[in-house]
C-alpha cells in the first residue's frame, strides 16, 4: 500500500507546483553558493560544489590520490586546528610540495572526532562516529594512508531502531535490487511505523525533491537546497506527513544528523541525506571503525604527514594571528602564529582549520570588517553529552539470556552477543548508540567482560550533572532492553561538549564561509564552512582538501607576496 501511494504523486513532483512552503528568505541557494564562491580560484575545489559533487565516484579518487601537482612556488604553511579538516588539508600541501606544520590547543589531534585514554586504559570518545557509504572523500583518504580495508568494519545493511520494552523497527535496506527499489521497500515494510503514517509518509515523500531527483537529479537537487529556510517538520507536515511519523522515525535521525529535533532541523540538511540514500545503494551502508579514532584512523594520517616531513604541534593554543592591514584599515596579508606560550611563527599562508567555538575565538577583531568572517559569529553549536556505560553482560542480547549472561573465553573480533550496528531510538535521551564492544571491538572489548554501551545524549540532558546523566543514560537503556536489568553497570564515563556541531538550524548556509577568503594568503576549513554537505567526518574532508586546493592554486602569487610590506601600515598583532 505504502509503495502505491509512493508513486501516485510522482508527476506531481516534477510538473506540478512545489510542495514546500514559500522560504521565509529572499536569498536563494544559488546566489548563496555564488557568494561562496567569490573568492575561489581553484577548479578542483569547485568540483566539491554542486550536484556533480553527489555523484562523482571520483571524488574518492581524488583524495585517495592527492592533489596530482607539484607547486613551482615551495611556500610555509601553518595550519591553525589538528582536527580532520586540519590533517587532511595538510596532508594535500605536503603532497604539494610545502612546508606544513599543525598547531592543536589539545594534547592529542582529531577535534571533535578526538579520543584517548584514561588512566585506566579505557578509550574515551567525544562522540559516536559512524562512516556512512556516502563518505566518498573520506573513504579516499582511508585508502591512501592504508587504512580503509583493514581498519573499518561493514556493518548490515539495515538502520535499527530500539522501541520501549525491546520492540524492534526496522529500515531494512537488504534487498536484490538496489536504489532507489531497496529504499521504498525499506520503508513499507518498516515495523516503525504503523499503517496510517506509512501512508502519510509515503505521501509526503512522494511530492518531494527525492522523487524528482530519482529522474532528474540536478532539478532535484536545486529544490532540496533552497529549503534551507524552513524546518524538516515544516517541510513535512505541508502536504501530508504525520507527526507520528516525526515522532517515531525521523526525529530519531534528525538527532543522530545534528543532534536537534525536526521542528529545529533545516529541512535542507535532512534531505541532502535522503537523496544520497534514495540515488546510491551504498549511501545508507554504515561501518565502524575496528576501535578508537586515534588508533584507527588518526595514527595512520599522522604517519603519513610524518613520513613527508609535516611537523604536529599539540598543547599549542594560538593566541593570535599577526597580519597586516592595507590603506583603508582593513586586513590584507597574514604573517605569523602567535602562540599562548609566547612562541612565533612565520608563514606564507594560514589555513585556519577549526571548529565554530574554535574560529570565533582565533579570529582578529580586525577580520570582522569582512562579512564572510563576520557572519560566522551568526552560527552556533549544539551541546551533547557522550556516555559510556560497561556491563558485566550483553545489554543488546533480548533473546537468549544465557547467552546475554555469558562472559566467558574469548569473545573479540564481535563475538559477543547482541546487535552488531548502530542503533536509533524514539524512546530515549540519546540520539544514537551502539554497543562498541561489538561493533568495535578491537580496542573497546575487554575480555570477561560485556557490553560497552556508548550513547549521545543532547541538550536535553547537558544541563545535568555527570551522575545524574549516567544514573538517566542507564535507566533509559533498561527502558529500552528490559532484559538487561539482570546486568551490572561496572564503569561508566561522560565526555560533555558544550559546543559540539554547528546548529543545522534553517537559514545558516547563508553565514558559512568559503574556504577561500577576502585575504589572500589566508584560508579556512572545517566541516562548518561551505562545502554542499552536512557538518560531519565527510564535511570536514571535503573542506580540508577544498582549502588544499586554493592554497595549491595560489601558490606562485602567495610567494611573490613574501617580504611585501603593506601599503602605510605596520604589521599588527590580533
Amino acid at each position: 500500500m505504502a509503495l502505491a501511494a509512493l508513486a501516485l504523486p510522482l508527476g506531481y513532483a516534477l510538473g506540478g507546483p512545489r510542495a514546500p512552503p514559500a522560504p521565509r528568505s529572499a536569498v536563494t541557494k544559488m546566489q548563496v553558493q555564488v557568494e561562496k564562491a567569490k573568492n575561489a580560484i581553484s577548479e578542483a575545489s569547485a568540483r566539491q560544489l554542486g550536484n556533480d559533487a553527489f555523484l562523482n565516484e571520483d571524488l574518492m579518487a581524488r583524495a585517495r590520490a592527492g592533489p596530482g601537482k607539484v607547486s613551482d612556488t615551495k611556500l610555509k604553511v601553518g595550519v591553525i586546528g589538528g582536527g580532520l579538516a586540519g590533517m587532511i588539508c595538510a596532508m594535500d600541501l605536503a603532497d604539494a610540495g610545502h612546508e606544513v606544520e599543525i598547531f592543536e590547543g589539545r594534547p592529542f589531534v582529531g577535534g571533535k572526532v578526538s579520543s584517548w585514554q584514561d588512566k585506566d586504559g579505557n578509550h574515551i570518545e567525544m562522540g559516536l562516529h559512524v562512516f556512512f557509504g556516502c563518505y566518498y572523500n573520506l573513504f579516499g583518504i582511508m585508502q591512501r594512508v592504508d587504512a580503509f580495508d583493514q581498519f573499518l568494519r561493514l556493518k548490515e545493511h539495515t538502520h535499527t531502531f530500539v522501541n520501549r520494552g525491546g520492540a524492534i523497527g526496522e529500515l531494512d535496506f537488504r534487498f536484490p535490487v538496489g536504489a532507489p527499489v531497496s529504499g521504498l521497500q525499506a520503508f513499507a515494510r518498516t515495523e516503525q511505523l504503523g499503517v496510517f503514517d506509512k501512508i502519510a509518509n509515503a505521501l509526503r515523500l512522494g511530492t518531494s525533491p527525492i522523487v524528482r531527483g530519482l529522474v532528474d537529479f540536478d532539478g532535484g537537487m536545486e529544490m532540496v537546497r533552497e529549503l534551507d529556510d524552513i524546518t524538516f517538520s515544516e517541510w513535512f507536515t505541508s502536504l501530508g506527513g504525520s507527526r507520528g511519523s516525526i515522532e517515531r522515525m525521523w526525529d530519531p535521525i534528525a538527532y543522530a544528523l545534528g543532534f536537534i529535533d525536526c521542528d529545529h532541523i533545516s529541512a535542507r540538511c535532512m534531505l541532502t541525506i535522503f537523496m544520497m540514500f534514495a540515488i546510491r545503494t551504498e549511501a545508507s551502508v554504515l561501518r565502524m571503525l575496528e576501535g578508537s579514532p586515534q588508533t584507527y584512523l588518526h595514527d595512520p594520517i599522522l604517519k603519513y604527514l610524518d613520513d613527508r616531513g609535516v611537523k604536529v604541534h599539540t598543547k599549542a593554543r594560538v593566541r593570535d594571528i599577526e597580519h597586516e592591514l592595507d590603506a583603508q584599515g582593513r586586513p590584507s596579508k597574514v604573517n605569523a602564529i602567535q602562540l599562548a606560550t609566547g612562541d612565533r611563527h612565520e608563514f606564507d599562508a594560514i589555513v585556519a582549520a577549526c571548529d565554530v567555538p574554535g574560529i570565533q575565538k582565533v579570529l582578529p577583531e580586525s577580520f570582522r570588517q569582512f562579512k564572510e568572517f563576520d557572519n560566522i559569529y551568526e552560527l552556533d553549536c549544539v551541546q551533547i553529552a557522550t556516555v559510556q556505560l560497561r556491563f558485566d553482560g550483553w545489554v543488546t542480547e533480548m533473546n537468549d539470556p544465557a547467552r546475554m549472561r555469558d562472559v566467558s573465553g574469548d569473545q573479540s573480533d564481535g563475538k559477543g552477543a547482541g546487535i552488531d550496528n548502530l542503533l536509533y531510538s524514539a524512546d530515549a535521551e540519546f540520539s544514537c548508540f551502539a554497543d562498541l564492544a561489538l561493533v568495535s571491538p578491537g580496542e573497546y572489548y575487554k575480555e570477561g567482560e560485556g557490553s560497552l554501551m556508548q550513547a549521545v545524549m543532547d541538550s536535553r540532558a547537558f544541563g545535568r550533572s555527570e551522575e545524574q546523566i549516567v544514573q538517566d543514560c542507564l535507566q533509559q537503556m533498561y527502558t529500552l532492553f528490559p532484559s538487561a536489568r539482570e546486568l551490572n553497570c561496572t564503569w561508566s564515563n561522560v565526555v560533555k561538549l558544550g559546543q559540539s556541531l554547528y546548529r543545522e538550524k534553517p537559514g545558516q548556509d547563508k553565514f558559512r564561509p568559503g574556504q577561500a577568503t577576502p585575504i589572500p594568503n589566508f584560508f579556512l576549513a572545517g566541516s562548518y564552512t561551505y562545502q554542499d554537505y552536512i557538518d560531519s567526518m565527510e564535511g570536514a574532508t571535503k573542506s580540508g582538501l577544498m582549502a588544499a586546493d586554493e592554497v595549491i592554486a595560489r601558490a606562485d602569487a602567495i610567494g611573490k607576496m613574501r617580504g611585501v610590506a603593506a601599503e602605510q601600515r605596520e604589521p599588527v598583532a590580533a
